[in-house]
């Protein structure tokens, strides 16, 4: 998956450091960055190409001995050979940590450009020196990234998994998901997301494995599930607009490591998820 870049070690503890002339610097616009790509590789400016610092240098993270930073500013003008491309550059482009990378930088660009100023008296926040938290000295609130967890559900009968296909005109099969509303353990998002899409009530909930998920800041828990009744499918229409029982030989999915949803498929097609 995504986040899987041994042999690299990722280290996301904030640290109040300053960069060097090879690390690397994120300029975003909404959902661009700016790079570029050569056969297939992803290749990001560093501070050492840079004709003006920016005004705000924000340390991200390191991998290995790499670090990365983030601007808020407009791009320097030196950087001439680069680019803003969409950040589905991160599902198509490597090498592995590079696009892991892009895809973290890009979430916490975000958080750091929707959250300037304090939600409750309206101050500018200011940036801990001890930890990635932004505070306001006016009123002394307090404010971290936000991480949402969704659940992942294979939902199974025997040798069958339960596939759907979502609203919006997206054409490949996917599980069945859903955010965790608030006051709502894990297991009860589950039993609540399959009957809520497609009509059916389900048991023996398994935990599988978990995933980040920066496109939609959060992060992924997923879970193997029985039918616990007919097997009649009643789609809501509005999420779902398709939804099919596959047995493991006939199921049609791509092999691909990016996300937790095509492995599980994979994993059960395989056998796995019994």
């Amino acid at each position: 998956m995504i986040q899987d870049i041994a042999p690299y070690t990722f280290r996301n503890h904030y640290e109040d450091r300053k960069p060097d002339k090879d690390s690397v610097i994120f300029f975003f616009n909404d959902q661009e960055v700016m790079a570029k790509s050569e056969e297939g590789k992803i290749i990001y400016p560093t501070y050492g190409e840079l004709t003006s610092e920016p005004s705000t240098s924000i340390y991200l993270f390191a991998i290995d001995e790499q670090t990365f930073f983030l601007a808020l500013d407009r791009p320097d003008p030196g950087l001439q050979d680069y680019t803003f491309l969409s950040t589905q550059l991160f599902r198509t482009s490597g090498p592995r940590h590079l696009a892991f990378a892009g895809i973290t930088a890009h979430q916490l660009y975000k958080w750091y450009r929707g959250n300037r100023y304090c939600g409750r008296c309206g101050a500018l926040l200011t940036h801990s020196k001890e930890e990635r938290m932004l505070k306001c000295v006016t009123c002394g609130s307090m404010l971290y990234p936000k991480i949402s967890p969704v659940v992942i559900i294979g939902v199974t009968d025997g040798d069958k998994l339960l596939l759907i296909k979502h609203a919006g005109g997206r054409s490949n099969y996917a599980l069945v998901a859903g955010f965790t509303e608030v006051g709502e353990t894990i297991e009860e998002t589950v039993a609540r997301e399959v009957m809520e899409e497609v009509g059916l009530r389900v048991k023996n909930t398994r935990y599988y494995k978990s995933q980040p998920w920066s496109y939609s800041e959060s992060l992924l828990f997923g879970f193997y599930t029985e039918l616990d009744g007919p097997q009649e499918i009643h789609v809501d229409n509005k999420e779902v607009v398709e939804g099919t029982w596959f047995h493991r030989s006939d199921i049609p999915v791509e092999p691909q490591d990016f996300s937790l949803t095509n492995e599980m498929i994979i994993h059960f097609k395989k056998g796995g998820g019994a």
